[in-house]
């Protein structure tokens, strides 16, 4: 998983580690030694990164502004392909043009140059906003309940996170209650109801149709009744352009005053996903981001642009239906993954 990067930037630095008159169907004027060179790169192991290919193609050249435009074409449209937002495609674009445009390339250098500034760039992006560890955050709070709340699109999966997190609560010595606040879809109650009996966790609900913010408050007196750590709150899903759903949501967060709300959604949900995170954080406001089935996800991009459009961390991965399928999220880990 997570290896475009890989992929992408392969033909990148095939490209420019041709001379810029070979491109244009020109024979390069060099020496029979770095002609060999030249001819050996179509005989490279498949097997290995691009990292280690292009080394065999690489002697020196100098790119120009024109030919850096054009091979910088090819992996434009692979980035976008990928999920990645356009505005990072731009600092890529501006970096690596800094530091090979108009400047003598070696072999043995190029590779690195590509790999520390894709390296920079995206790490410089996930570990910009503060880590959220919900466990020591609880533990750690002088308040008591913690309120949590779960927003997110239809058919993302909240509702499983919510009892994942429950889960890894309960695991972690921390009590808590769930409120049932999506009062809005059929058999919502009945499915939190479920993972609630599984997990011995408290489930608060109303009628279906009811307040879901008169649900989330009774769930935050009941915490406070029975001195517990936290409070899990469920929402109904909404697509952040139906304004009467999103006016509920902020309805919750003015009379419980949640103390993280959490967005939800699928990491291969694509440019949907930072799109509408960045809505949901500019209409009601996020603390952090879980993202689901990022097991199957192969691209990644998603990652890169949800923390890049709304300024706030990944906190976990969803990488399966089973409670335990709940990873915190490594920047470190990633960048390995895919560069």
């Amino acid at each position: 998983m997570f290896n475009f990067l890989k992929k992408a930037f392969k033909d990148f630095t095939d490209k420019a580690a041709k001379p810029e008159t070979e491109s244009k169907g020109v024979k390069a004027a060099v020496p029979e030694e770095i002609s060999k060179t030249y001819k050996e790169v179509k005989k490279f192991d498949a097997k290995k990164s691009f990292l280690d290919n292009i080394t065999k193609a690489v002697t020196e050249t100098k790119i120009s502004e024109e030919y850096f435009d054009k091979i910088f074409q090819d992996l434009e449209i692979e980035l976008t392909q990928n999920n990645v937002a356009y505005s990072i495609i731009e600092k890529i674009k501006a970096r690596l043009h800094k530091q090979l445009v108009n400047k003598s390339v070696k072999r043995s250098e190029l590779s690195g140059i590509i790999k520390k500034e894709l390296r920079t760039l995206i790490l410089e992006i996930l570990e910009l906003p503060a880590p959220i560890d919900i466990p020591e955050r609880i533990k750690n709070s002088r308040k008591k309940p913690v309120v949590i709340m779960f927003v997110g699109t239809n058919g993302h999966g909240k509702t499983t996170t919510l009892a994942k997190v429950g889960h890894l609560l309960k695991n972690e010595g921390v009590s808590c209650v769930f409120a049932a606040g999506d009062t809005f879809r059929a058999a919502a109650q009945e499915q939190l109801q479920e993972h609630g009996d599984k997990l011995g966790i408290r489930v608060i609900k109303h009628t279906y149709g009811a307040d879901a913010a008169a649900v989330a408050f009774d769930a935050v007196k009941h915490a406070e009744a029975r001195k517990l750590d936290a409070v899990l709150i469920d929402t109904a899903g909404r697509q952040h352009s139906n304004s009467n759903l999103m006016d509920e949501l902020k309805k919750i967060k003015k009379v419980v005053k949640p103390d993280i709300t959490i967005y939800i959604c699928e990491s291969i949900a694509g440019n949907d996903a930072w799109e509408q995170g960045k809505a949901y954080n500019d209409s009601i406001g996020i603390d952090g981001m879980i993202l689901t089935k990022s097991d199957v996800d192969e691209k990644g991009g998603t990652f890169i642009s949800l923390v890049y459009e709304t300024g706030r961390p990944i906190m976990y991965l969803g990488t399966g239906q089973e409670y335990e399928k709940l990873q915190q999220f490594s920047p470190q880990k990633f960048i390995n993954n895919i560069i």
